[in-house]
């Protein structure tokens, strides 16, 4: 008898009553708006798209992030970022969270838990009336020396991305991204490495990376990445010696790795770069075409995002009973998730961004 009892309570046998019961209060406490995902009982949007009174904010990305909101709540980090891109147009009220410190809204609990995506990303957990929901924002699973890792947050409702949901996005491991990097340098040392990196998060990454990997010598940057390589600087996180590669005579590069950002690469700054090999760190590279169209010599398969097996894992470490899948593949994942007996359903959210990755 116990067994069956436990059976029954358990939120993961997702025919019981009470998980009807649950997900339906769960789903009560988000609505989808045109300025994004809101939360009635907190009076407050997550992400929101325009600006609004009130938001919280998962992580500092453009797509997620936005200027002038009247008070935002998010991590330090993620507010130290937002103001180095906004300025003075940040928010209003710039409220700072540590991760799983709780604070009241409206009537509802909110707190943020890691998200394992870049600097300061955090999921957003809000509870009311016995109902937890998880909004992940991006994240991903794999150690990131930049930002703490992902924490699975058992959840009702769980909000998900899908950048890269199909079975075909499996990442290989960093470090043999990192040796293919320096390997090419062997083999071209009269070449400049030219490494297109997103400015936030990919760029920082790819130095501790390289660091962790025993590189030692000076690395090179388009003026573009610096003042967020610093903000993470003074977050504690140590790139070794970092130089621009304005002022540089073009000979003195050769054999040097440059990172860029992705637009960079092919314009008229990549002329002062000795007969630059194109790289691009980014999960997109797995996909060879678009590497080719690109004019990428080297693809890096480095992704800020979950892959294929770290999306289905996070679904099945949280346990929650309904899914919210958004900006991204959402209909593979949609559909695993349904085959598993879980209420999911795509949520076509606008103004993400998965292609700067």
């Amino acid at each position: 008898m116990e067994h069956i009892i436990n059976k029954t309570l358990d939120p993961r046998n997702r025919k019981s009553k009470y998980d009807a019961m649950t997900v339906a209060k769960a789903e009560h406490l988000l609505r989808l708006t045109d300025a994004g995902l809101y939360c009635p009982a907190g009076d407050f949007y997550i992400d929101p798209g325009r600006p609004v009174e009130r938001a919280v904010i998962t992580h500092g990305h453009g797509d997620h992030a936005r200027p002038n909101h009247g008070r935002v709540a998010a991590t330090a980090e993620t507010i130290a970022i937002m103001r180095v891109r906004f300025g003075e147009q940040a928010g209003a009220h710039l409220q700072s969270l540590r991760y799983n410190e709780p604070v009241t809204i409206g009537s509802v609990r909110v707190r943020l838990a890691p998200a394992g995506h870049v600097l300061g990303s955090a999921q957003v957990v809000v509870e009311h009336e016995g109902c937890r929901v998880v909004v992940s924002g991006d994240y991903k699973r794999r150690p990131d020396p930049t930002c703490p890792p992902f924490e699975p947050v058992p959840c009702d409702l769980f909000v998900t991305e899908a950048t890269f949901a199909l079975p075909v996005f499996r990442h290989p491991p960093d470090g043999t991204q990192v040796a293919k990097l320096r390997d090419s340098l062997v083999l071209f040392g009269e070449r400049a490495h030219a490494v297109g990196t997103y400015p936030l998060g990919k760029c920082q990454r790819m130095l501790r990376l390289l660091r962790r990997a025993g590189y030692d010598r000076p690395i090179y940057m388009h003026g573009a990445l610096r003042a967020l390589c610093d903000l993470y600087e003074r977050f504690g996180i140590d790139f070794g010696e970092l130089r621009p590669v304005a002022g540089v005579a073009k000979k003195e590069l050769a054999g040097e790795i440059v990172l860029a950002p992705p637009s960079a690469l092919h314009d008229r700054w990549a002329r002062r770069l000795p007969d630059p090999l194109v790289a691009v760190a980014s999960g997109w590279m797995a996909i060879r075409q678009r590497a080719k169209q690109r004019r990428v010599e080297l693809p890096l398969v480095v992704s800020d995002h979950a892959d294929w097996d770290e999306l289905t894992q996070t679904v099945m470490d949280v346990g929650a009973p309904s899914l919210w899948v958004t900006h991204g593949r959402e209909d593979a994942l949609v559909h695993w998730a349904r085959q598993r007996g879980v209420d999911a359903k795509p949520l076509y959210l606008t103004g993400r961004e998965d292609d700067a990755e």
